[in-house]
Formats: structure tokens, C-alpha cells, sequence
């Protein structure tokens, strides 16, 4: 007789796997639980409780200043739930938090709490800083403090009635601009040729993989662009803070000398540069808080309501008459995108959605890009063009970017604004291939084949660069280049030779552009709402809808609930932090990681058969 070991093999996998299925069926019911409970807490837990007279709001914002959360719902609440949770600050939300406090008789002042504001773009700061002046203009007194300002978080804490720092605390303004990593003694040592085809003679995006430093034509264009920004950023503080023209830069050029001046001490430095109106502690701050206003029921501290608290009070209207808002930001690709990204189907699919909606009278498109792919640049400029055909006014607004792809998507629209500090034009096209040929020599790696043209199989990266091949490449990017100054001459009203002197790649700030007849006017988001209700002959009363992507069930019932539901489960931020194996500062390791994962994703990808239009549009703001 003999013995069989497989059915034994074959039950004990069996009631394997029944224990790992029965695993995870409890894990995933477990997670609905939590849902379930998180809802049913929103639900039950009883709503808001009405704000008393003489309640200050504290604007403290967390995470980074976007236009747009990057991916949905669903990813957010997912990510809560295990402890990944990066916040985002979405500008839209500040500026109706900041305009309703403005008009709410239960409000009679704000803190400002800057600390976690992780980063923005000069753009998008400027306009929360126009709100706060809005805030300040009903007659309500902004105040606010921060253990230590960087120069994003001190450009809202100027426009306050009185700014403090804590005695161990600094206002760090450093100027715009930043280095970059060049690469091409890095990649010539392990055998990258990156080759590059382009037209334009500012067009820098690819320069770090083809040098060792900056073109005379890049750098000339940096130092235009960062002098512009700085000019804008210094003379609102100034302004602010009312400090004669030229302050900012005179305490920057003399900072050894003023800090030898108080022995060191950063903080009174700050103070007698006039850079903060006092020195104090945070429980300093509360106190006197609590002397100007109201107290809380405990009597511990000053009456208030948090951002976050806040927000979740507003209600916008859903019924009526509205301008629709369609927002582009992050990188243009060519198909479907998540929320703070644009695909140039799912954002024409946006823009189409507005047109076919008969409650929509106008759309204004908020950018927030530096460009990435013309055909998905084209395909929304074409949308664009289809909905003021249909009779709906466009009006485009330009945030941080608008620049190369950004800039092409704006060209059709009846209106073109601009914030003094936007970053725009980068009107060029390039496409870049990288080869390996010489890594895998290196390697003893040959590669062989016997195709029927010298076109198949052109663009294998392990092989060098035909020379035809390029020339058909060129060739395309010269066409790509020629339509891209043809659409932004008819848009501008002028001659593509026109355009051309202005183009070749060069990127300019919103007051440079405005003098070289690249946009219609300087001004705000609100600017840009206001022309299009204008356009479409709409009352003061007007909603603004925003055009988004279709949410689920189950989205729309977590995002009803999700935020303050997980919160009361205590299921807070978890933070991941590593050091890079090179044995590099963090910051600096991500940095080199992000641009060769760049230059690797354009080979995997095969990015380089497209015609990119795109910026090095980095914010100059430096920090986080």
C-alpha cells in the first residue's frame, strides 16, 4: 500500500487559506465598523453648537497651501484610517472662511497660528493675505503670533493689526531663489546619455541632465523672474508693516550686524528691524486674548472657533444661477487624473460637464500649472473653445503657474487674469530621450534584432539615438512649437512674431507678462468670479459651483462625515520619517530622487515620442 502525502499537503492549504480569507474578512469589517460608528457619532453626536457673540476665529492652518486635495474622498478617509494622512489647506476654503467671518456678527476677531503652514505658492498667498485685509477692513482686529515666521507664514502675519513672535522665536526672510542639482557628469559616470530636442532659447527645463550649471540665457531669465518676485514680495510687506521702501533688503544686507547688536538674540532683532510689534509666550498670547474679549465656559481661556471648526459650519448654496469653476492644477497629462492633477480627458470632461449644465452661466478656469503634455494641453484649450462658442463666457484666472502647457490651456477664454506674482509664459516645446547604450556595455549587455525599418523599435532607450529618428522628433517639436505661437498670437491678438519675441521658452512673473501683452489685467481669484458673473449678466446674488469629478455613494456620505468622524475616533496623523541610505540630509535626498525618477519616468513611460510643454516652474519661496 502506498502512501499519498498530497492530500494532506493539500488540506493543510486549504485550511490555510481559510484562516488568511477569514482574516481578512474580519480586518475589512472591522474598517466598516469604525465607518459605521465614525457616521453614526456625526450623525448622532449632536451638530454644531451656535457661536456666542465676541468669538475669535483662529485661523490655523495645517499642511500646504493648495488649490486643489490631491486624489479623493475615498483616498483621504482610506489613508485616515491608517494613519497616512498628509493635511492640505485648499485656498477656496480659507477665502470663504475669511469673507463670512468677515460678515458674521458672532465674530469679533482672529488669531492668526501660522506655524504648521507648510508651504504656497506666492500667488495663492497674496490672496489670503488680501482676505485677511478684508477681514481687517469690517472693523475686526486680526492678531498673530507664531513661535517663529519663515517668509510664506510672515507674509500673512504682516497684514495682522499687531504681529508677535516668542521671545526664542525669528522672522526668517531670506530672499527667492534656490540652487539645482546638475547631473551630467553624474550620468556620463554611469554611462545616461540624455539627449534633448527643443525649440527655445530659455527652454531650461532638461538642462540639469545635459550640464553641469545653468545657460547664460536660464540664468539671465532666473534672475528677471526671482528680482520681479522678491519686488512683489517685499513691497507688500513693507506696506504692511509700514516700513520705508527698502527695509526688507537693508536688515537682510545688515542681519550680522544686527544680531551682534542684542548679543544673538534672533527674536529682538526681529523686533527692532519693526519686523514684529512684541515679544511673547504663548500663554501670554491667551492672556491677552481673554483680556479683549469674551472667555469660554471654563474661564480658561478666550472664547474662539478653530479653521477647521469653522468651515465645516459654511453651506454653500446649490440652487441657482452660478459661475462654474473648473481647476487645472499640478501637471497636464494626456488621459484620466485624480483631483490635483489634469488629464486632458477627465479636465475636458469637467469643462464639457459646465457647458452641457444649463445652471451654468460662465466658467472661470483657476490654473495651477507648469504645463507636461501638449496634446492633453490641447484637447482642454479646444473644450475651452467650445464652450464660448456655445455662448458661455470664459475667464481664466492664473494662480501660482500658469506657465508652457499652463499657459497654452489659457488661450482660449474671454479673459485672462493674473496675480502680480503668478509665474507664466514658458511658451517652448521640448523632448527628451534618454539612452543607456553605454550602462549596458558596461554590463556585457548587447542587443540585437533583425526589424523590417530603421524606425522599429527607434526608441529603445538601451540603444543610441538614430540620427533620423531625432531629426523626426525635431521636426515634430518645431510643428508643436510653430501652433503653439500661432494659438497664443490669435488669443493675444497680435502676430506670431510678436509672440516669438517674447516666447522662445522665457518664463516671466504676472506684472512682467501683463507689459508684454501675455494677459489681460493683474488681479484675484474674486477678480476673475466677478468678470465672469459680469459676463454672463448674472446679479450680485450668483452661487459658484465647482466643476469636480462625479463622487460615489459612498464618497458623498464620508465626505459628509468623514473629517469630524475620524477625529472623534482619535485616529490622528501618523508621520513618517527616514533618513536616505546616501547618508544625505533627508531634503537633499529627496530632491536628487524626485528629478532622476523624473528622468526615469520619461523613459518607462515613453514620454519622449510626446511633445512636453513644460516649466522648472519651482516655487523661488525657498523653505517648505
Amino acid at each position: 500500500m502506498s502512501l499519498n502525502p498530497f492530500p494532506p499537503l493539500r488540506r493543510g492549504l486549504a485550511a490555510f487559506w481559510r484562516a488568511l480569507d477569514a482574516t481578512r474578512r474580519a480586518v475589512f469589517n472591522l474598517i466598516f465598523l469604525l465607518i459605521v460608528i465614525a457616521i453614526l457619532i456625526a450623525i448622532f453626536g449632536g451638530g454644531a453648537k451656535p457661536l456666542q457673540e465676541k468669538t475669535t476665529l483662529v485661523l490655523d492652518l495645517q499642511g500646504p497651501l493648495v488649490e486643489e486635495t490631491p486624489g479623493g474622498v475615498r483616498e483621504a478617509v482610506l489613508a485616515n484610517v491608517s494613519g497616512d494622512v498628509k493635511k492640505t489647506v485648499q485656498l477656496r476654503d480659507v477665502l470663504a472662511v475669511l469673507d463670512t467671518a468677515a460678515k458674521d456678527k458672532h465674530i469679533g476677531a482672529m488669531v492668526l497660528l501660522l506655524d504648521d503652514l507648510e508651504g504656497g505658492g506666492l500667488a495663492s498667498l497674496r490672496e489670503v493675505a488680501a482676505g485677511i485685509e478684508r477681514f481687517r477692513a469690517s472693523g475686526k482686529k486680526v492678531t498673530a503670533w507664531g513661535s517663529s515666521y519663515n517668509q510664506r507664514q510672515y507674509l500673512l502675519a504682516s497684514k495682522a493689526d499687531e504681529v508677535f513672535v516668542h521671545p526664542m522665536g525669528a522672522v526668517m526672510l531670506e530672499g527667492f531663489g534656490r540652487y539645482r542639482n546638475y547631473y551630467r557628469d553624474a550620468l556620463d559616470k554611469v554611462g545616461v546619455t540624455v539627449n534633448l530636442l527643443k525649440v527655445g532659447t530659455y527652454k531650461s527645463f532638461a538642462e540639469p541632465f545635459i550640464a553641469n550649471g545653468p545657460s547664460e540665457a536660464a540664468a539671465e531669465a532666473d534672475r528677471y523672474l526671482n528680482n520681479g518676485l522678491w519686488t512683489t514680495y517685499t513691497t507688500d510687506v513693507e506696506k504692511a508693516r509700514k516700513l520705508p521702501a527698502g527695509a526688507i533688503m537693508a536688515s537682510i544686507d545688515k542681519l550680522p550686524e544686527l544680531i551682534e547688536a542684542t548679543g544673538g538674540d534672533i527674536a529682538k532683532a526681529s523686533l527692532n528691524a519693526k519686523l514684529v510689534d512684541g515679544l511673547k509666550t504663548r500663554d501670554e498670547i491667551r492672556q491677552l486674548m481673554m483680556a479683549r474679549g469674551a472667555k469660554d465656559e471654563d474661564g480658561n481661556n478666550f472664547r474662539q472657533v478653530s479653521y477647521s471648526d469653522y468651515l465645516a459650519r459654511l453651506h454653500p448654496a446649490r440652487i441657482g444661477d452660478a459661475v462654474g469653476v473648473v481647476i487645472a492644477s499640478g501637471e497636464i497629462g494626456d488621459g484620466v487624473a485624480p483631483a490635483g492633477a489634469v488629464g486632458g480627458l477627465s479636465t475636458s470632461r469637467l469643462i464639457r460637464q459646465a457647458r452641457e449644465d444649463k445652471a451654468i452661466k460662465a466658467v472661470v478656469l483657476r490654473i495651477d500649472s507648469p504645463g507636461g503634455s501638449a496634446f492633453g494641453s490641447e484637447l482642454i484649450r479646444r473644450e475651452l473653445e467650445l464652450t464660448r462658442a456655445a455662448g458661455k463666457p470664459v475667464v481664466v484666472s492664473m494662480g501660482n503657474v500658469a506657465a508652457s502647457g499652463g499657459y497654452w490651456i489659457s488661450t482660449s477664454s474671454d479673459e485672462v487674469i493674473a496675480d502680480a506674482a503668478t509665474i507664466t509664459g514658458s511658451i517652448g516645446v521640448f523632448a527628451i530621450l534618454p539612452t543607456a547604450e553605454k550602462v549596458i556595455d558596461k554590463l556585457g549587455i548587447h542587443t540585437a534584432g533583425a526589424p523590417t525599418t530603421w524606425l522599429a523599435d527607434a526608441g529603445n532607450p538601451l540603444r543610441p539615438l538614430d540620427p533620423r529618428f531625432a531629426q523626426v522628433i525635431q521636426g515634430s517639436i518645431n510643428h508643436v512649437y510653430g501652433d503653439f505661437i500661432n494659438i497664443a498670437a490669435k488669443a493675444r491678438k497680435t502676430t506670431p512674431e510678436k509672440i516669438n519675441e517674447v516666447a522662445q521658452g522665457r518664463v516671466w512673473t504676472g506684472l512682467q507678462a501683463k507689459e508684454r501683452n501675455l494677459v489681460d489685467r493683474i488681479g484675484s481669484y474674486r477678480d476673475a468670479l466677478a468678470s465672469a458673473a459680469k459676463r454672463a449678466n448674472l446679479g450680485a446674488d450668483y452661487r459658484v459651483a465647482y466643476i469636480e469629478r462625479e463622487t460615489s455613494t459612498f464618497d458623498r456620505v464620508i465626505g459628509m462625515f468623514g473629517a469630524n468622524a475620524m477625529a472623534s475616533l482619535g485616529l490622528g496623523e501618523h508621520v513618517k520619517l527616514g533618513l536616505a541610505a546616501t547618508g544625505l540630509p533627508p531634503a537633499a535626498a529627496l530632491g536628487i530622487a524626485s528629478d532622476l525618477g523624473w528622468l526615469s519616468g520619461i523613459t518607462s513611460e515613453r514620454k519622449p515620442f510626446m511633445a512636453l510643454t513644460h516649466c522648472l516652474c519651482t516655487n523661488p519661496m525657498g523653505g517648505k
